[in-house]
């Protein structure tokens, strides 16, 4: 599996990601004449050689005489449509475009045939766009990982006057997409709305680095010049380094210490994440300052869950403090058959590696049901379950 991982810590323009993906290996020439056939006039590209803070990579920039800012969706969409890249890319170029519409619809209250794009509707955006849909395409990348998004901060000034940065539209594409992001590094815009609509577009998971034999590495370089920062945008590409079939993804840990609430609270505080979605909740004993014994509370939960579960834990008013870190997981693939018993019924989960069974245990719930309804005891209804199990695989050559 070919993989590319996009470093945001210092944000993303488009225009960084299409140089980026130059900078990695997309070939400049295909990519220009790709792009020649979106019949706009007098369109240059001019890509350039460019430092960051030490660090080499490419510049693009688009350049074009052209006097029409305020393209609706439908005139871009024609556009694209017209032109004469690839199928896959048009796709995803207005994709990336409807979730531009979508995104400035819903801030300005219109529907997405209303809107005109401002800024986005000009010639650089819309050539950035394409050129990520071009650039994807041609280099066959099979999965695409972004790391947490840096948004910065400070203000802006846009087409409807001064906004705090991220942008609003920014903030609805991020909001939709359910992206992980963080403040900084800089008091700036650093990640537009285009950059935002086409990671977010690409983007099927938010995590660190993955494990990978890397092929290639991009750096596109960013405009604007900080002293704190390489305003670089980073492409990783490689092929997986996963030998076996499981599936990968990344989860949120979130973590707090608490050293004055009783296990009665802590308890109640457990069953009420769980309720509101966490995959796991775990206590530790750990000994904090001033030698007081407390206890370490840590949930795992899914991205779009975390801010629920911060505010349980500040709504239950246990801890003044929470910890968050993005992690990978990797699990092996699941599916659930049911197989029929004397005590009826009962579902076993299935742990699966290169179609292999790894594991199989049965649905506790089920067990303790039919324990209780028969009355036997639990394992007795387990080994029937996992007997029942054996027989139904082996009678259908061990198919799933």
């Amino acid at each position: 599996m070919k993989i590319a991982y996009f470093d945001c810590f210092a944000g993303a323009g488009g225009d960084m990601i299409a140089a980026c993906l130059l900078d990695a290996g997309c070939e400049r020439q295909f990519l220009t004449d790709q792009l020649d056939t979106l019949g706009i006039e007098g369109l240059k590209i001019e890509i350039e050689p460019a430092m960051r803070s030490g660090i080499a990579g490419l510049s693009f920039k688009p350049v074009a005489p052209d006097k029409q800012h305020h393209r609706n969706l439908s005139d871009i969409t024609k556009m694209i449509s017209e032109s004469a890249i690839t199928d896959q890319a048009k796709h995803d170029a207005i994709e990336i475009f409807n979730i531009l519409a979508d995104a400035e619809a819903k801030i300005h209250g219109k529907n997405r045939d209303e809107i005109h794009f401002h800024e986005v509707g000009a010639v650089d955006s819309i050539v950035d766009i394409v050129s990520a849909a071009i650039a994807m395409d041609a280099m066959k990348i099979d999965k695409v990982i972004c790391s947490q998004l840096s948004v910065g901060g400070g203000t802006i000034n846009i087409a409807h006057g001064k906004m705090p940065a991220p942008a609003p539209a920014t903030v609805e594409i991020l909001k939709i997409a359910g992206a992980p992001i963080q403040g900084g590094p800089v008091s700036a815009e650093v990640l537009t709305p285009t950059a935002a609509a086409i990671l977010t577009h690409f983007a099927d998971d938010y995590a660190p680095l993955p494990q990978m034999t890397i092929e290639a590495v991009g750096y596109g370089a960013g405009t604007m010049i900080f002293d704190e920062t390489a305003n670089i945008l980073r492409v990783v590409i490689g092929l997986s380094a996963d030998i076996c079939d499981t599936e990968v993804d990344s989860v949120c840990l979130i973590e707090t210490n608490v050293d004055d609430s009783s296990a009665e609270v802590i308890g109640y505080v457990t069953e009420k994440l769980l309720s509101a979605g966490a995959l796991d909740v775990y206590t530790t004993s750990i000994q904090m300052k001033k030698n007081r014994p407390a206890v370490k509370i840590s949930i795992i939960a899914s991205h779009d869950k975390a801010c629920q579960i911060e505010k349980i834990l500040f709504d239950e008013q246990i801890t003044l403090g929470i910890r968050r870190q993005l992690l990978q997981r990797k699990t092996l693939k699941r599916q659930t058959v049911s197989v029929e018993t004397k005590f009826g019924k009962i579902n076993i989960k299935i742990g699966l590696r290169d179609a292999e069974i790894i594991s199989a245990k049965p649905e506790f719930s089920d067990c303790q049901k039919a324990a209780k309804l028969h009355d036997v005891p639990l394992k007795i209804v387990q080994k029937t379950a996992l007997e029942a199990f054996a027989a139904r695989n082996r009678d259908n050559s061990g198919k799933i």
